[in-house]
């Protein structure tokens, strides 16, 4: 069992760094790749139709359980196993659940290796020591929310391998369809943002995909890559670096953990929870 999560250790100043958010669409890629993930996007997830909602409740429950202290983790991940226990059905003629262990402990790798490659990516990558101690961290958090220790290896070396072989038997499914379809034409959040602008922010979006996904998935996808992309992909992620890096990992994590801590409180007051998420919290009519 690694150190606790405290201001410092690895997780604490990179899960939440908020250029992890460039790896948001990369990582529902990854996830909904596994056909047990994709069927259970398919049957139960509502993201399609208000994509937005179904973030703020991702980010709230990242937030719980890793800045919210070990109660406020405990509650948040009896919440989750309650909540996909009930996702289930049919895949290919299969019976399949949202627990299905392997398919579980996949998208929490999906979570633990984003905030290592925007470290790669846009600011300083993480030291041998550092890797280690926020592996275990996260390994941690993964036995909370019900990962079994089996499921996942025993170090980031091993962890690696097995990502990539992971990846590399995952090809184009309709989940993916679906998602890029929906990252191409999800309707601004607020009416008063320019649609030009906003037009940007998508093909942005997409962008990152691309230029984030492994080169192998990349390729199974059928998404184009050039070097004129790279080097364009080059150039703004250095900006990013020579912006970022010089700020404190408190200030980049900060508002995670002000997330965290605000999530707890409303686990604590359901009702008040529920009344601001439009019926969405504990004990609502569970959706993925």
């Amino acid at each position: 069992m690694a150190r606790p999560i405290v201001r410092g250790t690895a997780v604490w100043r990179y899960f939440g760094d908020f250029r992890a958010a460039f790896l948001a669409e990369q990582v529902l890629v990854l996830q909904v790749a596994h056909p047990v993930v994709a069927a259970g996007v398919r049957d139960h997830s509502g993201y399609t139709a208000d994509p937005w909602t179904r973030l703020l409740r991702t980010v709230g429950s990242l937030s719980i359980y890793v800045y919210g202290g070990p109660a406020g983790a405990r509650v948040e991940a009896a919440r989750l196993r309650a909540l996909h226990r009930s996702f289930t059905g049919l895949a290919d003629g299969r019976r399949y659940s949202a627990l299905e262990p392997a398919a579980y402990a996949w998208v929490h790798a999906t979570l633990m290796k984003a905030p290592v490659d925007a470290q790669r990516f846009f600011g300083v990558p993480l030291s041998d020591v550092e890797l280690a101690e926020y592996y275990q961290q996260m390994c941690d958090v993964g036995r909370l929310l019900g990962v079994r220790e089996r499921d996942l290896p025993s170090d980031w070396t091993a962890f690696e391998r097995y990502y990539a072989e992971m990846v590399a038997g995952f090809g184009l499914n309709e989940a993916i369809g679906t998602l890029f379809e929906t990252i191409r034409t999800v309707p601004k959040p607020f009416r008063w943002l320019p649609s030009s602008w906003w037009q940007g922010f998508r093909r942005g979006q997409m962008f990152l995909v691309r230029a984030t996904l492994p080169p192998s998935l990349r390729e199974s996808l059928g998404l184009q890559w050039t070097d004129v992309d790279q080097r364009k992909f080059a150039r703004f992620a250095a900006r990013v670096r020579w912006v970022s890096t010089p700020i404190p990992a408190a200030l980049r994590t900060g508002p995670m953990r002000w997330v965290g801590r605000l999530n707890v409180w409303f686990r604590a007051h359901p009702k008040v929870y529920r009344a601001l998420t439009r019926g969405d919290g504990p004990g609502a009519k569970p959706t993925l």
